[in-house]
């Protein structure tokens, strides 16, 4: 079953009741003149079990204690915005599988030529899936970049994910002054962003429901990052949101401002379509797939992970 990502943008109060997210809205529960059945009637209930990422985008939105738990009962990520609307915080579950305590140990432990061989298979679905995008939104040559990827070493020792990130950011914007990819450069970086953490949050919930630490990173080792092995399994998935953002920017669509239209979009990112094993499937389910393939590494059961491609 598809989870449905919820963002509320509005003053909303998110309460529980019968297994169901219920929301109603502050202007009409505050106006007196209006009739009870008109409260009744104007409120909204959504089944908790159909959630899977729900995101705050406003300081005005007030959510019981009783709604996060069941929430997150059900492994659904919550996510807080700033007053950007950009995404700041992430909450997950503690605990979503029954063999969490033994994967925990397998992960640590856990051999550095493993994580190598892991990292290397990671940049190559990379570089391969960045190099569909700008044959296929660009018409640029990409032989470059399937050699890449086709060289990438055991821990990407030759660092051929720069290189190829290089030509690939400098193609994919060629026409927007002054683009450079980074958290605070010019538009489109904005809509990036905010597909990313939408898709961190994806994937971090993955890796929960898979009985894995998000913190505990194949290749990133921030000590102030709580979600490393988040940022490490994303990677072959962002170009699915790049695409998405180019075809967002070659719309036409006034892309200066994050609008509540391409907000709307972006929302689609854990229902676009991929291709996991020969068969289509939502990037939901394939980054579950993914975190289920991690798993079975670490337990030695495999020695390949699964990623998705177009």
């Amino acid at each position: 079953m598809i989870k449905k990502t919820l963002c509320f943008s509005n003053p909303t109060y998110l309460s529980l009741r019968n297994a169901q997210l219920v929301l109603k809205l502050p202007e009409v529960e505050k106006n007196d003149t209006l009739p009870n059945s008109f409260k009744t009637e104007s409120e909204r209930t959504i089944p908790i079990e159909d959630i899977g990422v729900l995101i705050l985008d406003n300081k005005q939105i007030t959510i019981t204690s009783g709604l996060m738990e069941a929430l997150l009962e059900n492994n659904c990520a919550i996510i807080t915005c700033d007053s950007r609307s950009m995404p700041q915080g992430l909450l997950l579950p503690l605990e979503r599988n029954t063999t969490q305590s033994e994967r925990f140990t397998a992960q640590i432990e856990a051999s550095v030529p493993l994580k190598k061989q892991l990292w290397q298979q990671t940049i190559q679905a990379k570089i391969e899936n960045q190099a569909y995008v700008l044959k296929t939104c660009r018409n640029e040559e990409v032989r470059n970049m399937l050699k890449w990827a086709n060289d990438v070493k055991s821990g990407d020792s030759d660092n051929l994910e720069g290189r190829a990130a290089a030509y690939y950011w400098k193609t994919l914007f060629a026409d927007i002054e002054g683009f450079t990819r980074g958290r605070e450069g010019v538009p489109p970086n904005n809509l990036l962003n905010y597909g990313y953490a939408i898709l961190r949050a994806v994937v971090a919930r993955a890796l929960v429901a898979s009985g894995l630490l998000p913190t505990l990173g194949i290749h990133h080792h921030n000590r102030y990052n709580a979600y490393c092995l988040a940022d490490d399994i994303m990677e072959p998935y962002r170009p699915f949101v790049d695409k998405l953002v180019v075809e967002i920017v070659d719309s036409g669509t006034d892309f200066q401002e994050l609008s509540k239209e391409i907000k709307i979009k972006l929302l689609n990112i854990p229902v676009l379509d991929v291709v996991m094993n020969g068969q289509r499937s939502p990037l939901m389910i394939a980054a579950g797939q993914t975190t289920a393939s991690l798993a079975k590494c670490y337990l030695g059961e495999s020695r390949k992970i699964t990623y998705p491609s177009f």
